[in-house]
């Protein structure tokens, strides 16, 4: 599939990388010549020097046969010029990234309906929302959520004291009565996907699957939980950040937000009614500790450099915050987080990587089903993907057991209008059925791939 990228700064190139190991033909533009050589010197793509909003570029750039055209650059009004140029010229679909935190949801909509742009990313908006997810939920190291939100997996460390070590997962069924799956396990550099008879150890990665509703009480009963986190202490006053504090407030959560920039701390303070804005330095120690650090629920580091957010999250770690969370962009300093003992890093790209291979893999296929989600989990070994069962899936009411599904796959979930079910072999999928599927080493476009 011929997809065009413009705008190749951190987001742009994360988005061409997973597109390229996906297969598609891929058209990086970017204004920068020197980003644009680096571009084509690492990746196997084509490399259009100029501006995305510029018709001449896009022409060079092919744009009338793209079929997928996104605009990823730092300039919101440029997204969306770009996209309305593209599609004018013949894309078939378009994304812009739009990020201004002045605008209105209503606003957005209303633009992307004029300028017929398929969909808007923000990327800063779906982190903190990732954030508010795991802030909710404190023993979870990752969230993931399917189905508006009625479905959840969520990633769990388990440490040297947890209860479920030396347990397999049959005893653990037997043992919890709930609603749930253990669907994937990482361990190591190793993910599975387990059967009745695998037994956990520590350090494994679980990833549990459950209704929202029965989430929480399932893992209190395990004993992996923590209280919600009520106070938050959150150092830079990031888009994320705004967003993020949005939300605990909107939660009832107290919000601390330290940042240097005075101008910034002004337009905080007069854009977050009940927030607490601090202006200093959030790297001094004593500052951290003056502000009440040891009695935070919750410490989030989103400045603007990985290194910084690190060092932050590793002292507040040591200082015996119950749950830490650093914004950490490149994968490299991701595995020195990982290696300080650091379990909860969240990235923006990676967040927006997902949603374009999702939404390419779903252009793609046409055959029984519609890709409705995707996630990236255990580092990246390992797929969640809701698909939406068609009337011509070949499977329908056939009995799970009967369906030889290829290795390392999994259904994980299938919710069925307001009704989510862990599903047995007896169970069935019908037309309409949302379709959670798991699958490790293996990529999916269609609910039909899990079939041999």
């Amino acid at each position: 599939m011929k997809i065009i990228i413009v705008g190749c700064g951190k987001i742009g190139t994360t988005v061409i990388q997973s597109l390229v190991s996906e297969d598609h033909d891929v058209v990086a533009v970017d204004w920068d010549r020197n980003v644009v050589n680096e571009i084509t010197n690492i990746y196997d793509v084509i490399g259009v020097c100029g501006s995305g909003a510029d018709c001449e570029t896009l022409r060079e750039a092919d744009a009338a046969h793209a079929e997928l055209f996104a605009s990823l650059t730092g300039n919101d009004e440029v997204n969306m010029l770009a996209c309305f140029i593209a599609k004018r010229m013949g894309a078939r679909h378009t994304i812009a990234r739009v990020r201004n935190t002045g605008y209105s949801e209503q606003s957005i909509g209303y633009m992307r309906q004029q300028l017929d742009i398929s969909m808007t990313v923000n990327p800063e908006a779906l982190s903190a929302q990732e954030l508010f997810h795991i802030l909710r939920l404190p023993g979870a190291v990752n969230m993931e959520t399917f189905s508006r939100r009625s479905f959840e997996m969520a990633e769990f460390k388990l440490r040297a004291d947890s209860p479920l070590s030396g347990m397999t997962l049959a005893d653990m069924r037997r043992r919890y009565k709930a609603n749930f799956l253990v669907g994937v396990v990482q361990r190591g550099e190793n993910v599975y996907i387990p059967d009745g008879s695998f037994t956990l150890r520590d350090g494994d990665r679980i990833g549990l699957t459950a209704d929202a509703a029965e989430m929480m009480k399932l893992i209190r009963l395990m004993g992996i939980t923590q209280k919600q986190a009520k106070s938050v202490m959150i150092i830079g006053a990031s888009r994320t950040a705004f967003y993020l504090a949005k939300m605990m407030l909107a939660g009832g959560a107290n919000v601390k937000i330290i940042e240097k920039d005075k101008e910034r701390c002004r337009t905080f303070s007069e854009s977050l009614e009940g927030a607490v804005i601090i202006n200093g330095d959030g790297a001094r120690q004593e500052l951290l500790m003056e502000e009440g650090l040891t009695r935070m629920d919750g410490f989030v580091a989103l400045t603007g450099m990985d290194e910084e957010n690190i060092l932050l999250s590793y002292y507040a770690q040591e200082a015996g915050v119950p749950k830490v969370i650093s914004k950490v962009n490149r994968s490299e300093f991701a595995l020195m987080a990982d290696k300080l003992g650091l379990e909860c890093v969240v990235s923006p790209k990676k967040v927006i990587s997902d949603i374009f291979v999702r939404y390419a893999r779903a252009l793609r296929s046409s055959i029984g089903s519609k890709i409705e989600t995707l996630y990236k989990l255990m580092d990246g070994r390992a797929e969640a993907l809701e698909f939406i069962a068609q009337s011509d899936f070949k499977y329908l009411h056939v009995p799970l057991k009967d369906i030889m599904l290829r290795p390392n796959m999994l259904i994980a979930g299938i919710i069925r209008g307001r009704k989510s079910i862990i599903p047995t072999g007896e169970d069935v999928i019908t037309a309409g059925d949302r379709v959670v599927v798991l699958t490790a080493r293996s990529r999916m476009s269609d609910l039909s791939d899990m079939v041999r």
